[in-house]
């Protein structure tokens, strides 16, 4: 039997800090490096829902059995985590894992939410030793789930963004702030002020001015 590594172990990085990274690396570093941490509206229900679909129970239909809140993890990709579900449709050696992410929101333009999933289907291929083809997306404001095709392009993207977001963690490296429209939708804006940060005030207009108070006092 495979002993694993405990060096390898404790290199592991969440499943989480894909999608942070790939939504924002300056996010990313600041959820996995600096610790920090805030919850606005959107991410309580968001912990609300995840907390209701992990801790429910198994479930089985015709020829699906489902797993929540499944402890998952890669060495090929460097991560550990959580799935929200587990689907394995087949009976037996012969199911097939099929991951099912939960989304509070609805479908976004970038790409972080599939990386997130594709990655959770690395790590049961890695665990299970089959092919996992694709899995799903359920979003709470759509009542829908939208099927993911774990292509070759997702495949790169998801292993680029996990060998990515490593690094940084593993340098602590936090970058630098740069305001854009998704700004406003994360819940780390008030600790990150990416417009104040972005442009600081100049520390020689400052000090001109100081000076020529003083001089004015004089």
């Amino acid at each position: 039997m495979h002993t694993p590594d405990p060096a390898a172990e404790d290199g592991l990085v969440p499943l989480s800090a894909l999608q942070h990274y790939l939504f924002c690396p300056r996010q990313c570093a600041l959820i996995h490096v600096e610790q920090v941490w805030a919850e606005d509206g959107a991410t309580a229900e968001g912990r609300i829902m995840h907390d209701r679909v992990d801790n429910g129970p198994p479930d089985r239909r015709a020829g699906v059995r489902t797993v929540r809140g499944m402890a998952i993890r890669s060495m090929a990709l460097g991560v550990a985590g959580k799935a929200d579900a587990v689907e394995f449709h087949g009976k037996g050696a012969d199911a097939v894992p099929y991951p099912v992410e939960y989304k509070r929101g609805r479908p976004k333009a970038h790409r972080a939410d599939e990386v997130q999933l594709c990655a959770q289907a690395i790590c049961l291929e890695e665990m299970f030793g089959v092919s996992v083809p694709e899995g799903a997306l359920f979003y709470g404001e759509t009542r829908r789930r939208f099927v993911v095709d774990f292509d070759a392009e997702l495949r790169s993207l998801t292993a680029g963004t996990a060998q990515s977001a490593r690094a940084m963690i593993a340098a602590a490296i936090t970058p630098s702030p740069h305001y854009q429209l998704s700004c406003k939708h994360c819940s780390l804006q008030d600790l990150c002020v990416p417009r104040s940060l972005e442009k600081p005030p100049s520390v020689s207009a400052w000090l001109a001015r100081q000076l020529n108070a003083s001089l004015g006092q004089d």
